[in-house]
């Protein structure tokens, strides 16, 4: 006999929700946090590194070469899930996460050491010869240990992230993916956090705490059972089959269209990540934000560059608000169609991105990575529901390798465009050698001589001014501040392919499609 209520599932309060999830759901979050922990710690501050001055102790790779790096990991990282996702369906969770432990180990130690392997082959003096000294070999070992880390990336993803969908009741999958995203911040607030103060002291610390960091994954492979999985179309394939059916899912109309009108978001996203630290280092004043967070903050806040505030613990924030309001976010937006909820995100961070190039004042571009994370809290996490609600049975990981091709096309397109963009037009150096060039006419042969730490000083004594007065110099006459509003334009051209692909899949809808 009906009583009139709704089924008492439907009644789960928020609290509820969040409480009644399986053990293995928590154990496979508290892997992600220690993973993102490592990941972020390095991948936060390895913008700045891969440019850092010779005399700093850095590579001094140029915006082009750090590009190519990016690009790459791009690539490496993102779509290689399509083809670890099926495997980790067919030979478990459990086996992909070890392995992608084990890789990112390499690469974080070969990263971190490309420098002094590099002087070492080259027949380089380590004790006083840093930076240069790995001479041709610095770049190649650098790049290599990079990818190992992309690669292990990628082969934790789908791993880990199957295991989180098949735990995921599906009348809680918007709670227990932003729960999920949640976590994922935590990691990456507390990463850069330390990895901050680590750096202010010895860059090969960073590396040496990420890799310890992540070594703690082997511990939980011990401690929970590989969760049974209904039966699929993987279960009983072999290897070269996995892989054709791997490839074969990308001709899904679906997957294809939400891949591509999603991937702008991701242009945008890392824009942040990969080319806002650079522009902080190079143009933004933070010294009151720093001073700030100096009467709050227990102990020194690192920062560089006579007293501005290092550039990851600026972006960090983005970190931090998700790590506090993302399940709340996704409360809000379970009430939303997921399509619409990623439109509503992209639209958010397109202006957040657009704002970063208004101001060089430091507070301003702290309020835009802030918009920007409510857009990203929006859309990101949605994405991976989305995804989940459409994934036939005993695919989960194949789809979820799907979400990270969506993220590689923009992120590539991204790194091997704007490398030369940031180079050529944004990058203070360079501009400030190209006025020291084109306008002031000093030799070529002078200007290519300076150290990259002498530049500005002598631009600003060419100027009469001071270096700040030689940074705003720039900033108004060469506006590198313009990237933003391409970036931008970029992030509302895929807010309008979502709605087009939104518009499609209403017209043709799934069964489970949210």
């Amino acid at each position: 006999m009906e009583s009139g209520h709704p089924p008492a599932r439907e009644q789960e309060t928020l609290l509820q929700q969040i409480t009644n999830f399986p053990s293995i759901f928590w154990v496979a979050n508290w892997m992600e946090v220690v993973e993102r922990f490592a990941y972020y710690g390095l991948r936060s501050l390895v913008p700045i590194y891969m440019v850092l001055a010779y005399e700093h102790g850095g590579p001094q790779f140029d915006h082009i070469q750090k590009g190519i790096i990016f690009g790459w990991w791009a690539l490496v990282q993102s779509f290689l899930p399509v083809m670890s996702g099926g495997f980790a369906d067919r030979y478990g969770f459990k086996l992909s996460i070890g392995i992608a432990t084990a890789v990112k180990i390499a690469g974080y130690l070969l990263m971190g050491y490309a420098i002094e392997i590099g002087a070492a082959l080259n027949g380089g003096d380590l004790a006083t010869m840093k930076g240069a000294a790995g001479g041709e070999y610095t770049f190649p070992l650098f790049f290599t240990g990079a990818m190992l880390l992309a690669a292990g990336t990628a082969i934790f993803k789908p791993g880990l992230q199957g295991l989180i969908a098949i735990t995921i009741p599906k009348r809680k999958a918007s709670v227990g993916w932003a729960i999920f995203y949640q976590m994922v911040n935590v990691g990456a607030f507390v990463g850069p956090l330390i990895g901050g103060y680590l750096r202010v002291l010895d860059w090969k610390d960073v590396f040496l705490m990420c890799t310890a960091g992540i070594a703690l994954n082997f511990i939980p492979l011990f401690f929970f059972k590989e969760p049974s999985k209904e039966g699929g179309e993987l279960e009983n394939k072999g290897p070269l089959e996995i892989l054709k059916e791997s490839f074969m899912g990308l001709g899904n109309i679906r997957v294809l269209g939400f891949t591509l009108g999603f991937a702008g978001f991701w242009f945008m996203a890392y824009s942040l990540w990969d080319f806002l630290p650079n522009f902080i280092d190079d143009w933004v004043d933070s010294r009151g934000l720093a001073a700030w967070l100096q009467s709050w903050v227990p102990g020194d806040v690192p920062v560089v560059n006579n007293g501005m505030l290092a550039a990851e613990w600026m972006v960090n924030f983005n970190a931090f608000l998700i790590m506090f309001l993302a399940f709340a976010i996704g409360w809000v937006t379970g009430k939303m169609r997921s399509l619409m909820a990623i439109v509503v995100g992209i639209f958010v961070a397109s202006l957040s991105i657009w704002m970063l190039g208004q101001s060089m004042d430091g507070w301003w571009c702290l309020l835009a990575i802030g918009v920007f994370s409510f857009g990203e809290m929006s859309a990101s996490p949605t994405k991976m529901r989305y995804l989940a609600s459409i994934a036939p049975p005993g695919k989960e990981g194949l789809y979820m390798g799907y979400v990270n091709m969506t993220v590689g096309i923009g992120w590539s397109i991204l790194n091997f465009a704007g490398g030369h963009l940031y180079e050529n037009n944004a990058d203070k150096v360079n501009l400030a050698k190209r006025h020291l060039q084109e306008v002031l006419d000093m030799p070529t042969s002078a200007v290519s001589g300076l150290q990259k730490t002498d530049v500005m000083p002598t631009l600003a004594e060419k100027l009469g001014t001071t270096i700040d007065g030689a940074r705003e110099f720039l900033w108004d006459t060469y506006a590198p501040h313009q990237m933003w509003t391409y970036f931008a334009a970029v992030g509302i051209f895929s807010m309008i392919l979502m709605l087009l692909y939104d518009h499609w899949a209403k017209k043709n809808p799934l069964p489970n499609e949210d």
